[in-house]
């Protein structure tokens, strides 16, 4: 929405000399709509409603003085506060202060504005030009009366001193209104005496709706009618006003009125033409200036400014690119995203490419009812210089006539917020000099020749920057984070950062922190985002009012769905549709600006649209048990197709048969790589959509998705994302008294812990997990949990029960059936052995594990076993075949997207090299483990620090070796690793060295 500042064309300036001075920009005022004060372009902030108030009662009294008691009065009337001359005072000197000197002044204990200059005030200015209009209908010139009143009509911006509080201010606008129906009713009658009833029938119907009992529009409409050659509608208007107005006022109509009934049914001829015919003058060439006022804190959109201003530059010169004989630009964008303020600010900085003038036309496509494009061509006609009578009646005529106008002619129209392609091309002009610029929620792109600008939201500092210029540079610079905030919760669209601002700007009390504290809450955010009469909520509102039924649905439901974007698959789950209806669907919405395409086959909504439409699905979806089915489907779409991807993966593992049952399908793939492919990709969303599924049937499944998809907490680049996920549903389950979904929950967060290092966290949920699932008997988590505790427990020298602990695991695995799950315990025991120092058995269980995954044509299961066999094997002395295996296992996880493991086999490999007296490799491979990252967490970044400061040493990298053994030593013992008395050790002899040296 605009922030327009003033309605009406100003003087045209007299032209000054070259290197004449600047003169400063003169005051205005206006009454007949909201209380504005404005110097130039530039709105003045008139403060609070009461001091709006007082500066109405002054500027009506047009320069008279206003005693303080006449003040109080109207302000306040019989009841002002006791400190009301103290606030009047207050009020007087806040506007002194913005007002130019001179114009607040004090005399005899009053007040008094003297306006400036003629035509400061707009109420002045219509009284001026109502009676120019009674002096031309006087002399018998309709033409002129009928323009001038017109002109004094469009003064008013809605109802005079809107919004401006007091029994004064009261009273005023009754008599303004009643003034305004009088100015408009003689201007209708002048239009009936000109032959044009039937232009005024439709304005008439509409007044009578909104003016029941004014009978002088009532009779104009009759007669209106009865001139168009409808005498039964006219007859119909007087039964309907009779029967008006006994039932609302107990009376007659008036004199007039029955007389009038009584001459149209007796048909008298004086009425079948207007009693004062006059010829038209001919037309008379005018520059029309409609464009509304550009906002005075525009920010931003650099390249946008840029980009369209050549476009229009061009056209305005002739040397528009590939010899267009016109240039249209259509910029396309979400509701909000400041599409109108762009081009108003681009047309107002063009104006000297198009002298002979500027035409604005709202076209209202986003609301229920679109402009009739006959009407718009009709107004701008008129605005042309062309008589109504000149005007033809159908829309091919009224185009070709435009266009014959505009032929010769450099003029710049400025199409906002059109509905479709369809609406605007009899409103372009098509001649060499001129130019169209859209505006529209949708992307013109079947507007053949147009430059198509697709308008985005702010960046950060762009939005940043527009809400300091509202707010004020002292109150964000002190709350620079809370403002960032604000605007990110704004979704940094322009529109909901001017609401946000607007609101902190007039609360002086409110800090940012407070206002950021409002919008933090989602399901009030869009509550919050409204000021005055604009709202984000009332912009989203329009557009979806416009969709139709199946993409409202689809509209709805798509917004439920958690995460950033959506697939075209996952879409058309939670939609239950084939995919090609989908897609057809969801480009329909693209093309609407209510949904985006991120990228091929996937969508995403900008996230107040977002909050939006789940409001939309609460209040509209029937039955709402709809709402709970479309993320039921979409669970089941990611749990079906993780499942498969997992089987893919690990061939034989029989952890996919012990999931939950899925009612909806998902994808199939008929290579691993494009299973691993869609398994990453859809990450952020199959996590998120896991999150949401905290209540009812949807939560043992959503724990089954975290376990169909541990390769993403394994990989390192989805941890965190996977272990919100998986506390939310364990704490879920917990408070559900749901076992089962606890146990397993549990076991997937303990691996989570597990692969970060945090052995005692991983440790208490594994055994939490172990005593549910042996409630529940379910025995897979069992098996699953006690892998993590015997890992656990190797890792913290507690050998003894590690054994204990594995071999359960591979127990319950054999007794499943599950051969990846013995060949992982095999080769866990092979690592124990390892730290046993027993090579030769810790040898043979690797191999058994790498046989095992090799027979069954894993990947990802043998790069783990081929790294458990390289660890045996460089235990064993067998340094070069255990780099082989190593650098097998490496090249396998990098190509599975494995990173932690990649990075933990780096460590290993940097061991193999130090034990072999390559230090420099050594080095190498433990800084890639340190950039990378690795399983393990602190205690094994404490062993990889080591094995970097052993390396750096024998390179004669004393100082270096001893900062990196001290961070390991702080690691090691945070972690209650069993290698810290090595690091000391090792430690000693440089600390000596470096004492001695001091």
């Amino acid at each position: 929405m605009d922030d327009r500042v003033g309605h009406r064309d100003p003087p045209v300036p007299e032209q000054r000399r070259p290197g004449s001075p600047e003169e400063p920009a003169a005051l205005r005022f206006d009454v007949l709509g909201p209380v504005r004060a404005c110097r130039g372009d530039e709105r003045l902030a008139t403060g609070s409603p009461q001091q709006r108030a007082l500066l109405a009662a002054l500027l009506l009294r047009e320069g008279r003085t206003a005693t303080a008691a006449e003040l109080i009065d109207a302000l306040w009337g019989e009841e002002p506060p006791s400190q009301a001359l103290a606030a009047v005072r207050t009020y007087a000197s806040r506007l002194r202060k913005v007002l130019d000197p001179g114009v607040l002044v004090s005399e005899s204990g009053g007040y008094a504005v003297r306006v400036p200059a003629e035509g400061a005030l707009d109420l002045v200015v219509a009284q001026e030009w109502a009676a120019e209009a009674e002096k031309a209908r006087s002399a018998g010139d309709l033409s002129h009366a009928r323009e001038v009143l017109n002109r004094t009509l469009g003064l008013w911006d809605g109802e005079a001193l809107a919004g401006v509080p007091g029994p004064y201010a009261e009273a005023q606008r009754v008599r303004l209104e009643e003034w305004r129906l009088g100015l408009l009713e003689s201007r209708l009658d002048m239009d009936l005496e000109q032959g044009c009833h039937a232009e005024a029938v439709s304005e008439l119907t509409a007044l009578t709706a909104a003016y029941p009992l004014r009978e002088r529009l009532r009779e104009l409409l009759m007669l209106a009618l009865y001139r168009s050659g409808r005498q039964a509608e006219a007859l119909a208007v007087y039964a309907d006003t009779r029967r008006l107005l006994a039932e609302e006022l107990g009376v007659d109509p008036r004199a007039g009125l029955r007389q009038l009934q009584s001459r149209i049914l007796q048909a008298d001829p004086e009425l079948a033409e207007p009693s004062a015919p006059a010829a038209e003058p001919a037309m008379v060439r005018v520059r029309p200036a409609q464009l509304p006022a550009t906002v005075p804190d525009f920010t931003g959109r650099s390249a946008f400014v840029r980009e369209l201003g050549e476009v229009l530059a061009g056209a305005g010169d002739g040397t528009g690119a590939g010899g267009r004989v016109m240039a249209v630009s259509a910029l396309a964008g979400i509701g909000g995203v400041g599409k109108t303020t762009l081009a108003v600010h681009v047309a107002h900085q063009a104006r000297p490419a198009f002298p002979d003038g500027q035409l604005y036309v709202d076209l209202q496509g986003a609301g229920p009812r679109s402009a009739e494009t006959e009407t718009v061509l009709g107004s701008f006609l008129r605005a042309l210089g062309t008589a109504d009578s000149a005007i033809p009646d159908s829309l091919e005529e009224r185009a070709a006539l435009y266009r014959s106008v505009l032929d010769g002619r450099r003029v710049l129209v400025l199409l906002d917020n059109a509905k479709d392609a369809a609406q605007i091309r009899p409103l372009l002009p098509g001649t060499e000099g001129c130019a169209a610029l859209v505006t529209s929620r949708v992307r013109m792109v079947d507007l053949a020749g147009a430059h198509l600008v697709d308008l985005d939201v702010m960046s950060p500092d762009e939005a940043l920057s527009l809400f300091t210029r509202i707010v004020g540079e002292e109150r964000v610079a002190s709350e620079r984070k809370a403002a960032l905030d604000v605007v990110a919760a704004c979704g940094f669209l322009p529109l909901a950062i001017r609401i946000a601002a607007s609101r902190l700007a007039a609360r002086r009390t409110w800090t940012v922190s407070v206002l950021a504290a409002k919008l933090a809450d989602e399901r009030r955010r869009l509550d919050e985002l409204q000021a005055g009469d604009l709202a984000v909520k009332a912009t989203f509102e329009l557009g979806y009012g416009a969709l139709e039924p199946a993409q409202a649905r689809a509209f709805r439901l798509l917004g439920l769905a958690d995460g950033p974007d959506i697939s075209l698959a996952a879409a058309a789950a939670v939609l239950d549709l084939p995919v090609e209806d989908t897609e057809d669907l969801l480009e329909s919405l693209v093309d609407t600006s209510l949904l985006e395409s991120a990228a091929p086959g996937r969508y995403r909504f900008h996230d107040l649209v977002r909050l939006y439409a789940r409001s939309c699905a609460e209040r509209d979806e029937w039955p709402p048990s709809g709402r709970g089915a479309a993320l039921s489907r979409l669970l089941d779409f990611y749990l079906a197709t993780a499942a498969g991807v997992y089987a893919i993966e690990r061939p034989g593992d029989r952890t996919v048969v012990h999931l939950e049952r899925t009612a909806y399908r998902g994808l199939s793939f008929g290579e691993r790589s494009q299973a691993l492919d869609w398994l990453f990709a859809e990450a952020q969303c199959l996590l998120a959509c896991a999150r949401q599924q905290q209540t009812g049937s949807g939560l043992r499944r959503a724990v089954d998705l975290l376990w169909a998809a541990k390769d993403l907490a394994e990989s390192g680049a989805n941890a965190k994302q996977y272990e919100w996920a998986a506390t939310a549903l364990r704490d879920a389950a917990q408070e559900a008294a749901d076992v089962r979904a606890e146990s397993r929950a549990r076991t997937a967060l303990s691996n989570v812990h597990l692969a970060a290092g945090r052995y005692s966290e991983a440790d208490e949920e594994a055994r939490r997990a172990i005593e549910l699932a042996t409630a529940a008997d379910d025995a897979t988590p069992v098996s699953w949990a006690a892998t993590d505790r015997g890992i656990i427990a190797l890792g913290q020298g507690r050998y003894e029960q590690a054994e204990e602990f594995l071999t359960t695991a591979r127990d319950g695995y054999r007794a499943d059936g599950n051969q990846p799950g013995e060949a992982n315990a095999l080769c866990n025991l092979s690592r124990l052995y390892e730290r046993m120092n027993r090579p030769s058995d810790a040898v043979t269980l690797a191999r058994q594990g790498v046989d095992i995954y090799q027979q069954l044509g894993l990947t990802l299961r043998l790069a783990n076993g081929r790294y458990a066999l390289g660890v045996a094997l460089i235990s064993a002395g067998r340094l070069a075949e255990g780099l082989a295996q190593l650098s097998d296992a490496l090249e396998m996880f990098g190509s599975n997207r494995q990173r932690l493991w990649e990075g933990t086999t780096h460590f290993r490999i940097a061991q193999l090299h130090l034990a072999d007296r390559r230090p420099a490799q050594a080095a190498q491979h433990a800084e890639q483990a340190l950039a990378i990252g690795f399983i393990g967490g602190d205690l094994i970044r404490g062993s990889v620090l080591t094995t970097l400061g052993r390396s750096l040493h024998a390179l004669g990298q004393s100082d270096r070796a001893r900062a990196c053994w001290h961070e390991a030593l702080s690691l090691l013992e945070r972690s209650g690793a069993p290698d810290t008395a090595e690091v000391r050790r090792l430690l000693t002899p440089l600390e000596t060295s470096s004492e001695s040296a001091r």
